[in-house]
């Protein structure tokens, strides 16, 4: 019995280094967050970034349409909906979809909290008072990222993005 036939041959590897890649500073849209997308497929509505957060810094009250994956590799964070559960470098935390909580690094932490995370679908972001904000989702991350760096002189971007798209197959009409 032979080996499996390779079916789709790369060239390269599809393989992103966050050490030689761009963080891009999105404050402007998430004040205290610099950001690596390492995968954005906006059709299947995932996406895979490297984020670091400065002491302090709170993100407005989201609602996960889908499950995430966050591992934690620097510094210290939590949800303030659970105090308890600091996530500190080496955590790895499972959110089932339907999760909803609020990301806060401590104003008094001694360096930025830092993680890989693979999102399934959409953060619906709210503000304190508890009011629709925003969708922020593989598409909104994508066009925000591109833009912000574009606008600080940063060369484009590099990620790795399925090319998607919907076709026929070559049958024929019944």
């Amino acid at each position: 019995m032979g080996m499996v036939p390779d079916v789709k041959h790369q060239e390269r590897l599809f393989t992103i280094d966050t050490t030689k890649e761009q963080a891009v500073d999105v404050s402007s849209v998430m004040p205290g967050v610099t950001s690596i997308p390492l995968f954005l497929d906006p059709e299947n509505g995932i996406w895979v970034v490297y984020s670091t957060f400065q002491p302090g810094t709170v993100l407005p009250t989201h609602f996960h349409t889908g499950t995430v994956h966050f591992y934690t590799t620097q510094g210290c964070w939590h949800y303030r909906e659970y105090p308890a559960d600091v996530q500190t470098a080496g955590c790895y935390l499972y959110e089932p979809g339907g999760a909803i909580h609020t990301f806060v690094v401590p104003e008094d932490a001694t360096e930025p909290a830092a993680g890989f995370m693979v999102v399934y679908g959409a953060n619906v972001n709210f503000d304190e008072n508890g009011n629709f904000l925003n969708i922020m989702d593989a598409g909104m991350i994508e066009r925000t990222t591109n833009q912000v760096a574009a606008q600080n002189g940063l060369n484009p971007l590099r990620y790795i993005k399925p090319r998607g798209g919907a076709e026929f197959s070559t049958g024929a009409c019944a």
